[in-house]
This record gives structure tokens, sequence and C-alpha cells, in this order.
């Protein structure tokens, strides 16, 4: 039987894994197949760096090795360019390719698939969500005959693991950062993670599939979570709620609305237990009902274990003749901006003890057609503070809300705003 023969970008932490399942499960890989898996070339920066992996696999020609007689291109590098180039070169030469780059698909995702189909080559990511967990496939394939309605989930590791540990140790937000550097869940520069950039590539993706509509990361509102405080999280402790940065992808009618941002959630949700660098994803479609997928969302072998399960999936269609799922986007719906999404509001506010304060912050609420659920004054004198939980409104409605609470007299902080998920307390 003729080998299909991979060409692997990149040989980092992910990289790595790679080759070695390739060569440790290759008796079973070949089997699954139908025909032996060889690994054709590792393209990397700096061969001569990569002690680890056979030397003669190793060339610093990426555009040559995939333009080589090669029928799958794996891709761990990660960034835009120079990959966007090479997987377009590829998928247009009728290669299939097996990416783990979420802010690539979830940028030019239409151009790779729309290149993919005119050549007939499959185009597979499991890797680019959530590492290990299962997710894509069964948004693609299992409920592919149900209409999901919403997909919440924690999809990065980095801030899930800050997140809990500051509620489990009450330190700030800066302590637990360079905690989570120091043990090697942050990296060196964690903006993309701290500040939502990575978990909204992956929303982008996961909307695009649930909702069958073409999401880019443009279209997702992204907060991060460097603003929460340790007062945050004693707050949602008190309303017996947790913090987490969530990705929210929902059908409103027409629309798809995407976000992502930290939100207080009830104890008893099941994303609330999700702790350390776990990732988990809550699920709800209309026949289905609600379905929760969890595991390890990254990691050199768990994302490498995503990554040979594309593999074996686009090797056995090269064998068979089989085609993968290709892009839907048929539904188009619009996407809906984040000022016309409906949501809840925590608010503490520093303000004066003095008669009438609490009616003149209710007044403005009023103004903007808000309705408060909750309401309590904490503290007497200079360390008077008040607390009010919104019903949900329109976005916009409590951004305008907050900003004119903020220039009352009364008012000598907005201490917190921090969104509200999950079912009313």
């Amino acid at each position: 039987m003729k080998p299909i023969r991979v060409a692997l970008l990149g040989c980092g932490t992910v990289g790595t894994e790679v080759v070695r399942l390739l060569d440790e499960q290759a008796g079973d890989l070949a089997a699954r197949v139908g025909a032996p898996v060889e690994l054709a070339g590792i393209a990397v920066r700096r061969p001569d760096r990569h002690r680890d992996v056979p030397r003669h696999l190793l060339t610093a020609d990426a555009a040559g090795l995939v333009a080589s007689d090669v029928d799958v291109v794996v891709e761990v590098i990660g960034g835009i360019e120079p990959v966007r180039t090479l997987l377009l070169d590829a998928l247009r030469a009728g290669k299939s390719v097996v990416s783990a780059n979420k802010a690539l698909l979830a940028e030019s995702g239409g151009e790779l698939f729309a290149a993919a189909d005119e050549s007939g080559a499959d185009l597979y990511f499991e890797a680019a969500v959530a590492g290990a967990i299962p997710l894509l496939r069964p948004l693609r394939e299992s409920l592919a005959g149900d209409r999901i309605t919403r997909v919440m989930g924690i999809v990065n590791g980095t801030t899930n693991y800050i997140l809990s540990a500051m509620d489990e140790t009450g330190a700030n937000y800066g302590e637990t950062l360079e905690e989570a550097s120091r043990l090697g869940y942050a990296e060196a520069d964690p903006t993309a993670d701290v500040d939502g950039y990575d978990a909204a590539s992956k929303a982008a993706i996961l909307a695009s599939i649930a909702f069958h509509t073409r999401v880019t990361a443009g279209d997702v509102h992204r907060e991060g979570i460097s603003a929460v405080t340790s007062a945050d999280i004693v707050a949602a402790r008190t309303l017996g709620r947790t913090i987490k940065l969530l990705a929210i992808c929902e059908r409103v009618d027409d629309s798809v609305a995407v976000r992502v941002h930290p939100a207080m959630i009830p104890r008893s949700h099941p994303l609330a237990g999700v702790g350390g660098a776990f990732n988990a994803v809550f699920v709800e479609a209309e026949a289905a009902g609600q379905l929760m997928f969890y595991g390890q969302g990254a990691g050199g072998s768990p994302t490498a274990s995503a990554v040979l399960g594309d593999l074996v999936a686009v090797a056995r269609n090269k064998v068979h003749g089989g085609r993968g799922p290709r892009e839907s986007a048929y539904a188009a719906l619009e996407i809906r901006p984040i000022g016309q999404v409906e949501t809840r509001y925590h608010l503490s506010l520093d303000v004066a003890d003095k008669a009438g304060v609490l009616a003149s912050v209710a007044a403005v609420f009023a103004e903007h057609d808000v309705s408060i659920a909750a309401v309590r004054q904490e503290g007497r004198t200079d360390d008077a503070s008040l607390v009010i939980v919104t019903h949900a409104a329109p976005d916009a409605a409590l951004r305008s809300t907050v900003d004119k609470v903020a220039g009352l007299p009364a008012v000598r902080e907005v201490v917190s705003v921090m969104r509200v998920e999950g079912e009313e307390s």
C-alpha cells in the first residue's frame, strides 16, 4: 500500500508530540487509516536547534516541503503569515490540511475553505479550539441534524487558571498572573490570553460552525480579565457565584451574537466547577438539549491528540476516496452588535452616605429603561457602597446607564462593572 506522506510545519511543543505519536503509534495508525502514515519532512526556522527529532527530516524550506510529493500538510506553527500562504498553496494543489491555528482560521477560514473546495482537498482543525476536547467534530457532524441555539464556554486555560486561583486564594490579578507565568500556565507575553484575543478567535470558529454563518474574530466583542479584582471575586461569592472568562455564541432571531468577557455565573452551573487550566464548553440545541464538553484545552500531548485524530480522518479519505465536511455558511445570519445584546450587570458604586442617593441612582436606571433586580448598601459614611444587580437589558442601555451614574454628585466612583450570566437569583 502506498504510504500517506505527511509534511509537518512547526516542531515546538505540539509538533514534537506529533512526531512522537506518529512514531510510537505507527502500526495502529496504519491499521486505522488503511495505509502507512509516513512523515516526509519537518519545516522549522532553525533546524540545528531540534536535536530530539531525526535530522534528515528537518528543513528550513517550508515552501519547498509543501510543494514536494506529500499528501497532507499538518500545521502547528501559528500566526498568520507565512502560514496562510503555505496552507493556501497546499490546498490549491489538492493536499489536505490539518491545522491547529485558531487565529488564521478565525481570520481567513473562508478563503481556506474556498481553496479546499476548488481542489477537493480536506481542511480539518479540531486542535484549533479546546485542545484535546472533541468539540468541533460533534458540532459539525453529530449535531448537524439539530439547531444549536447557544454555545458558552471556557476556552482559554491561562485565564481560567488565573481566575480559579484568585477565587481559591483571594490573591489579586497581578500576583496570580505572576504565579501563572512561573508555573508555565502563562506565556512570557500573556496579552493574547489575558486580553481575550485567543478566546475571541476560538469563539469565531465555534459560532461559524454552530450557526452556519461566517464569523471572524473581528465580529467578536472582546474584553479581557486584567480589570478583574479580588473585590469582584468576593462580590461574586457573596451572590453565590464565581467569575469566568466566557466565550458566548448565541443565535438571536435571525442574527448571531458572539462575545468574550468575564462574567459572574452561579456556582451551581456546570462551568463554575471547571478549575485550573482546563476548558469546558456548554452547548444548547433544540432537540439534543444541553451538552457539555470538558477536558484539557492546551498542552503538547492533548493538542497533538486532536491533530492526530484529524490526520487519521484526512488520511482515510485519501485512501478510500471520501471527503470531510465542507464549510457550512448557508445561513449567512447577520452579526448582532454588542449594544443590542441583552445582558445583566453587577455594579459596585462608591457613594456618599446621605439621604436620596439610592433614589437618584434608581432614577437614572429608570430613565434608560433598565430594571433593577436587587440592590443593597454596604458600609457607612466614607466607606459606603451601593451594589446593584440588573435584569437583562440591551448592553448599550446598560453602558449608557453606567456612564450617567458615574457623573452623579453622590457617586464618588464606579468601582466595578461585571456582566452576569446564568439563571437570575
